[in-house]
């Protein structure tokens, strides 16, 4: 029988800084006891001990928070973390994101939301940007090297989802109710 409340606990200030650190020390106790628990649910490839390293590394992170009513956020929301993983309410993907670096050393976060789109949708060497920065594919790229192909550029327009028109654009052709 699934039990929607295990491992759920009532939402409470610190005290004080003592109180705080009493509770911060049994949160963090309580994730490095649950690691081999995690790895075996989400079936990671991953050692033991990276999952207890990232687990320090998310507390090291707000170490020198210096208000205790961020303080107590910072607990709910290693609380609220800790019962959703425990109760396999997350999927391995978002277990995985803590230890995305640790899988891929090259992932980073994209420089724009559009170089972002197309990294994902289109292989690196199809892209290139012409002498007025507009980024494009490079026709004849994937044929083969035998045969030289001249490269031309063809122009990607922007999404039109990018821009928010003024005026609802109507063609005679187009029927829009």
């Amino acid at each position: 029988m699934i039990n929607p409340t295990y491992l759920a606990q009532r939402t409470r200030s610190s005290a004080n800084w003592a109180d705080a650190k009493r509770r911060v020390l049994h949160s963090y106790r309580d994730w490095l006891r649950a690691a081999p628990e995690i790895q075996q649910m989400y079936s990671l490839s991953l050692p033991i001990s990276t999952i207890r390293t990232k687990v320090r590394q998310e507390f090291e992170r707000h170490r020198y928070v210096a208000q205790l009513n961020t303080v107590d956020v910072l607990i709910f929301n290693s609380h609220q973390e800790f019962q959703e993983t425990l109760n396999y309410w997350k999927q391995l993907t978002h277990v995985l994101k803590y230890f995305r670096t640790e899988e891929d050393p090259k992932a980073r976060l994209p420089s724009n939301f559009i170089n972002g789109f197309l990294e994902v949708r289109t292989p690196a060497k199809l892209l290139r940007t012409n002498d007025f920065g507009l980024t494009g594919y490079n026709i004849g790229t994937e044929l083969s090297a035998t045969a030289p192909v001249p490269k031309t550029f063809v122009h990607m327009p922007i999404p039109h989802f990018l821009f928010v028109r003024q005026i609802p654009y109507k063609t005679p052709a187009m029927h829009i109710p």
